[in-house]
């Protein structure tokens, strides 16, 4: 019988498997939800939807690059066992890789895009499926450059970390150390005049809020507290942009120094590191044992 897309839909909504897989059990029991549904569960696929809630916080980051395109990613897993997963590891490769062939303006677009039959997005309810823990493509950034600019680019041994940079001239090493340092010194800005001003004011707040209950600091006058304030704001906003920071290769010159040799700047730069802004859960074992021998 021909299934359409309204009970493929309906079906979807219920276990939370892929559309293909959907479809699938439909056809399988003849259009009947209710068998479709314990097709499914029977099949292990249904189980994807009930950990939708779980927090996945773990897992890898990768950057690919094809000609003036480069592309960083971040797939999610709840374990750092299940990043070392091979059906894990290929659906990193496989959702990197059509993000750079389609360059998609946005998660929604990329979870459209087709992969072997199969959009992307069930691809990841599959996996989570197949694997036993919630996957999750949580982001992506496509960048570019220009003819005579050259990417560099770096990800940690453990794929927790990664960077793209976009450096002015085609100099290989300069470009990879470029990365290099973006990856391991976590900067946020190229340099101090792209901090917001809202960050350098919340910066001033912090530092005189610190400043004030310091009793020895306090009693200083208004001109001394002042110059105290500025120059700590300084070293925060040194810390975190590019240019200001010590050279990984050298940290006796600040990155500034190093592309000056060259004569090169860095345009712009993308850093990812696994899990940065979620909150993750944190297992309590004493309180777990201790639940366990009151049951």
């Amino acid at each position: 019988m021909e299934i359409g897309a309204k009970l493929v839909k309906e079906l979807r909504e219920i276990t939370g498997a892929g559309m293909m897989d959907c479809k699938k059990a439909l056809v399988e029991n003849n259009g009947d939800i209710d068998l479709a549904v314990r097709w499914l569960q029977e099949q292990g696929i249904a189980k994807s939807a009930k950990k939708s809630g779980r927090i996945a916080a773990e897992g890898l980051t990768t950057v690919k690059v094809d000609g003036n395109t480069a592309v960083i990613v971040e797939l999610n897993a709840e374990t750092d066992f299940v990043a070392k997963n091979e059906l894990f590891l290929a659906l990193v490769q496989n959702v990197s890789n059509v993000v750079l062939a389609n360059k998609p303006a946005n998660m929604d677009e990329a979870n459209a895009l087709v992969v072997d039959g199969m959009s992307v997005a069930d691809h990841v309810t599959n996996a989570t499926a197949t694997i036993g823990e919630k996957i999750s493509f949580r982001r992506f950034d496509l960048v570019t450059k220009e003819d005579d600019q050259s990417f560099g680019t770096y990800v940690h041994f453990d794929g927790k970390s990664g960077a793209v940079v976009v450096l002015s001239k085609q100099i290989a090493d300069l470009a990879k150390n470029m990365a290099m340092q973006v990856a391991s010194m976590n900067p946020q800005y190229v340099s101090q005049k792209d901090v917001p001003e809202e960050i350098v004011a919340q910066q001033v707040s912090l530092q005189t809020e610190i400043l004030n209950n310091d009793e020895a600091l306090a009693q200083k006058n208004e001109k001394q507290k002042e110059g105290i304030i500025k120059g700590r704001v300084s070293k925060a906003l040194q810390e975190i942009s590019l240019l200001d920071q010590p050279f990984f290769l050298d940290p006796n010159m600040k990155v500034a120094d190093a592309l000056k040799q060259h004569q090169a700047s860095v345009i712009k730069f993308v850093r990812y590191a696994v899990g940065e802004g979620i909150d993750k859960k944190v297992d309590n074992f004493a309180e777990e044992v201790a639940m366990m021998s009151k049951a």
